[in-house]
């Protein structure tokens, strides 16, 4: 793994905060040369650190005003039956985040639709019809007390 100095994690934190930067304002703000901040970027996105960049878009001004956790339990625990699954989640965009887990449930999705009609479909119409899922269970999110903003890139 390669080991990141104190300039790459400054470089990593401002592009964190803003992936628009230019390489003239990522110098001014971590006091290297454009240059070498064009280097030192080029190198962190190739090894992978910096996997992209993207808008932050606001769900509620696209009409995804419902977000909701959705719990899942597969029918039988098997290789094959948890590929058929991931297959199924690849496929729909109401899926923001889907993570397998240890414990009593399989997954928990992080899913928006635009209201409770769209959710009943898609819970009632695309997941629990699906032949690998056996059980699911909804939380809708009242207030979201914290979202992602970024890792915590220690620059000191």
């Amino acid at each position: 793994m390669t080991q990141l100095d104190k300039l790459d994690l400054k470089l990593l934190a401002e592009l964190q905060r803003d992936g628009r930067l230019t390489n003239n304002d990522l110098s001014e703000r971590i006091a290297l040369s454009p240059s070498q901040c064009s280097r030192r970027r080029a190198r962190l996105e190739a090894e992978g650190f910096i996997r992209g960049y993207r808008a932050d878009i606001d769900r509620q001004k696209m009409g995804l005003g419902l977000m909701v956790v959705i719990s899942v339990t597969l029918a039988t625990h098997n290789r094959d039956n948890a590929k058929r699954f991931s297959e199924l989640l690849a496929n729909l965009p109401e899926v923001l985040e889907a993570y397998s887990l240890t414990g009593e449930m399989d997954y928990h999705l992080k899913v928006v639709t635009k209201d409770l009609a769209a959710l009943s479909h898609f819970v009632n119409e695309v997941l629990l019809p699906h032949d690998s899922v056996q059980h699911v269970k909804t939380s809708i999110v009242l207030n979201v007390l914290k979202d992602f903003e970024g890792l915590a890139v220690e620059t000191a």
